[in-house]
């Protein structure tokens, strides 16, 4: 069982894109700096040149925006437990975090509450707070690690709770949902091609609901890692 009820912990994913619709795009001085990156990243320096790689950009919150954030909460118990899925996201990425921060501001103005995500030490939340700073937008305090010890940070990773300590372990959301018989939306699409979808295809709905269905995935993963009844796909509802 969790040591905290369910209702206070917020379940969040962020989809992310570089800056610029193609490296030919990017203005001349942030090439420089792209390339300078792309020669650590590349692992066939031959191959794998910064032009061809920069679809990539959006993993680094340097050369990338976030685009969407969807967060989920539980409410309910045993199979009355439901989650409501709210989104955030435009292209004009100071709009989404400015409403992002508005709402979570206030979630989080009383009570004990917490921040959930898969690998989100270690991506989303970092990402989010770079994206902030760069924005000139207040960390909520909620995301904010400064003068916290470790125990007092609100975060929870469902990554790193699979890990057991395992730190060289890395396990995907998909794969550790596969593992432990979790039920997942069926999608056309993954993480990789975001970058296609949004640029090319100009589909920033699909990325929306692709978002949503990985915070649903990451609060059945939570509830299954804890023992805790999943909640049914018909007890799930998105608040507009």
């Amino acid at each position: 069982m969790l040591p905290y009820p369910l209702k206070n912990i917020l379940f969040l994913d962020i989809e992310t894109v570089p800056q610029f619709s193609a490296y030919e795009n990017v203005p001349e001085e942030w090439k420089k700096l792209w390339t300078r990156k792309a020669e650590l990243i590349a692992k066939d320096k031959q191959t794998e040149t910064p032009d061809i790689i920069y679809n990539r950009a959006g993993i680094y919150a340097e050369f990338g925006k976030i685009i969407c954030i969807s967060c989920g909460i539980i409410s309910g118990e045993g199979s009355e437990k439901k989650l409501l899925l709210k989104s955030f996201y435009d292209h004009d990425e100071k709009l989404l975090l400015k409403d992002f921060c508005d709402m979570i501001n206030k979630w989080a103005f009383e009570g004990s509450k917490f921040l959930c995500a898969h690998n989100g030490k270690d991506f989303d939340f970092p990402y989010l707070c770079r994206r902030l700073i760069v924005h000139n937008i207040p960390i909520p305090g909620i995301l904010n690690l400064s003068g916290k010890r470790p125990w007092e940070i609100p975060h929870l990773d469902t990554m790193e709770l699979w890990k057991f300590g395992d730190y060289k372990n890395f396990t995907s959301l998909n794969l550790l949902a596969q593992v432990l018989g979790v039920p997942t939306p069926k999608d056309d699409m993954d993480g990789s091609m975001v970058y296609d979808v949004y640029w090319n295809q100009q589909d920033l709905g699909r990325i929306v609901s692709y978002c949503q269905k990985d915070v649903l995935t990451v609060a059945q993963i939570l509830l299954r890692l804890n023992n805790e009844q999943l909640i049914g796909e018909e007890n799930v509802e998105i608040k507009l």
